[in-house]
């Protein structure tokens, strides 16, 4: 990764003007690489297993796990340089802290299938969550965003940035390419 690419998909996740108190999170899936789990576990930022109780050690490495980054810090240049375009995770802002938007994204690990059966729901996989938002009623959106402001993730080539925002009436999606900082591709509003 070139540093004009990395500066562009940290002027997408980190833009100018973001308002006083927005933090910017990850959700790092630590099955996609055995190096997640000692990265995380290694950073002086905010984090926390999106799991909960007593995990084995396996299970330990390959949870998801919630960040609050700080664009200067090493992880970000480290899921940055390692993990995009390896569907590492999402990133996305929020004014609640990690412990709200922790809660708040535990519901969503676990859905029914029409047999009743329980499923994991990988949600923080890019490749998902781009393609389950548009799908959702309005009262869908509101209840995942809840204190969310937008994610922003990889599309499946790694060349373009989706920023997905939910105004209270229509998910909103731009898309922004890697190659230049903040150049809008394209910008849809959808019910």
């Amino acid at each position: 990764m070139t540093s004009e690419q990395r500066g562009g998909i940290l002027d997408t996740i980190w833009p100018d003007g973001m308002k006083p108190g927005v933090q910017t999170f990850a959700i790092l899936d630590g099955a996609r690489d055995d190096r997640i789990w000692w990265a995380v576990d290694g950073t002086f930022c905010e984090h926390d297993c999106l799991y909960a109780g007593e995990l084995s050690r396996r299970l330990q490495c390959a949870a998801p796990y919630l960040v609050q980054l700080d664009r200067e810090d090493r992880l970000t240049r480290f899921i940055l340089d390692n993990g995009w375009g390896q569907s590492w995770g999402v990133f996305f802002r929020s004014d609640a802290g990690l412990k709200s938007v922790r809660k708040h994204l535990r519901g969503f690990l676990r859905v029914k299938d029409e047999r009743g059966n329980r499923l994991l729901f990988r949600y923080y996989d890019p490749r998902v969550l781009q393609f389950y938002l548009p799908t959702c009623t309005v009262t869908e959106l509101q209840t995942f965003f809840g204190p969310i402001h937008s994610f922003v993730m990889e599309t499946r080539n790694a060349k373009v940035i989706v920023e997905m925002a939910f105004n209270g009436k229509a998910l909103q999606q731009t898309n922004f390419s890697v190659q230049q900082s903040l150049v809008k591709l394209s910008a849809a509003g959808r019910a």
